[in-house]
């Protein structure tokens, strides 16, 4: 596969690859440690360029883009206080956690946005271990396009590294997605580009990884290294190769799979993945991560660079990750059915929709900012989807007409995938976003099991601002 020159940079791709590190909580009058979402600057593009100014997240020191990682057990309390020193009213959303409704931060729905100067207690117990987000929930696509998202990793109680075939260590690896100017600033005055949004939405010209560009990250030969991947672009699908390095999935938007080799990882937006690499044993000083931008050629986004006495510590299996033991099992005798159908975009479009109450045609559509539909509604809120009782088993068949692919993301649920028509998805996966191609069907199950009223939307964050979201209800 073919990489493009590093020199390059606002043209192409820019990454960096680690951990970021939480500095010293500040606590909040309550005792609730602070999450502080403010203005900052990052170095984004490459050494040579300025830094850019941002939106992030800080628990006491200056933001950082991606936002501090917050690292807990399975079974803990997660208990922050969000003080927004925005001019926007804003809202965090933790991203894949089963969690209690009215912690859930999808504003406007389970909870106000909170104004410039206030702020909002979040205290949930996360039931699952996996790789997880935290990011905006309110205009989304413009403030997590300034940086407003973090890492949110929950440890299992069962010990995984280590053990026999284990990793000895990780990597969280953030990947996103920026829009920069030739001076590195973010550009501006496009958050409500419609031709954008109903294309593949918003695209960036630089894409980083824990905030900086071009990495070379130290391994040892023949070591095991778990990486988990979170893709936290607004829009950008990333197709993910890993020549030489024998990688292996072993979860899924946080969910365990059975370890199976992959040749190319696709994540939607919202989308992350735990893959086991193993470092070069022929000798080689180097292997790179690649990223397909969207024209078929590989990018070179990041180096391992191998150095130091060869680790052999583990045979050529990996250790699967300890099963979950929280999640029901959809019982598919009698489910509820339900359909979802996506409509719109450029290229396709749709005849009409109901916005804001009203029957309109696709160019008045248009002219309140709406180009997407979700059975026939854009941006509908005035009441559910449809609804569940309790403890039921939802099979959901989501269907999409348009001519470009959408990350469907449901709130406070994981499901199963149970058919596909395309290549984007794994009969069997447990996830939490899906992505569908253009003209692919897909069909997911899951068991209704956590009360209140959630939001699913399409996480390609421009599609979800122009139409692409609405809301079920369990009860």
């Amino acid at each position: 596969m073919r990489a493009f020159s590093r020199r390059s940079a606002l043209q192409a791709i820019g990454a960096f690859a680690g951990t970021a590190l939480s500095p010293r909580a500040s606590f909040a009058g309550d005792g609730l440690p602070v999450l502080r979402a403010a203005p900052s600057k990052a170095q984004l593009a490459p050494e040579g360029y300025p830094a850019t100014p941002v939106w992030a997240y800080s628990t006491g020191a200056a933001g950082t883009v991606p936002g501090p990682e917050i690292r807990v057990t399975a079974g803990d309390r997660v208990r922050y206080r969000l003080v927004n020193d925005l001019p926007q009213p804003t809202a965090v959303h933790w991203h894949g956690i089963r969690i209690a409704n009215a912690m859930d931060g999808a504003a406007p729905l389970t909870q106000a946005a909170v104004q410039p100067g206030g702020s909002f207690g979040y205290d949930f117990v996360v039931p699952d271990p996996g790789t997880y987000w935290y990011h905006s929930h309110n205009r989304s696509a413009e403030q997590v396009a300034r940086g407003l998202a973090g890492p949110l990793i929950v440890e299992d109680q069962d010990p995984w590294l280590g053990e026999d075939g284990a990793a000895t260590r990780e990597i969280v690896m953030v990947l996103d997605d920026w829009l920069l100017g030739g001076d590195a600033r973010i550009v501006e005055g496009r958050w409500d580009d419609l031709h954008a949004a109903s294309h593949n939405g918003r695209m960036g010209n630089t894409v980083t990884v824990n905030g900086a560009a071009y990495p070379e990250l130290a391994i040892r030969p023949k070591e095991r290294v778990r990486l988990r991947i979170i893709n936290a672009a607004t829009d950008r699908i990333m197709p993910l190769s890993f020549p030489h390095l024998s990688a292996r999935v072993i979860a899924l938007d946080g969910h365990p799979v059975m370890p199976r080799d992959v040749e190319t990882l696709v994540l939607g937006p919202a989308q992350r993945a735990d893959v086991v690499i193993d470092g070069r044993s022929d000798g080689e000083a180097r292997a790179a991560l690649l990223l397909d931008p969207g024209n078929g050629e590989w990018v070179d986004i990041a180096g391992f660079t191998h150095s130091g006495e060869a680790l052999s510590t583990h045979g050529p299996d990996v250790r699967p990750l300890p099963a979950w033991r929280t999640l029901p099992a959809p019982d598919l005798s009698n489910p509820q059915h339900e359909t979802l159908l996506m409509e719109g975009g450029a290229m396709r479009g749709m005849q009409e929709a109901r916005y804001n109450g009203e029957t309109m045609g696709f160019r008045e559509l248009a002219a309140n900012g709406v180009v997407w539909a979700f059975n026939g509604a854009a941006n509908d809120m005035s009441a559910p989807m449809f609804s569940a009782n309790l403890g039921r088993t939802v099979q959901l068949e989501m269907t999409n007409r348009s001519m470009f692919p959408h990350a469907i993301h449901l709130h406070g649920h994981h499901f199963t995938v149970l058919a596909r028509h395309g290549s984007a998805n794994t009969k069997g996966d447990v996830r939490d976003t899906v992505l569908i191609g253009a003209d692919e069907t897909v069909e997911i199950a899951f068991v209704a099991d956590n009360p209140g009223a959630w939001m699913i939307h399409c996480h390609m964050l421009s599609h979800q601002k122009s139409g692409m979201m609405g809301w079920f209800e369990v009860a």
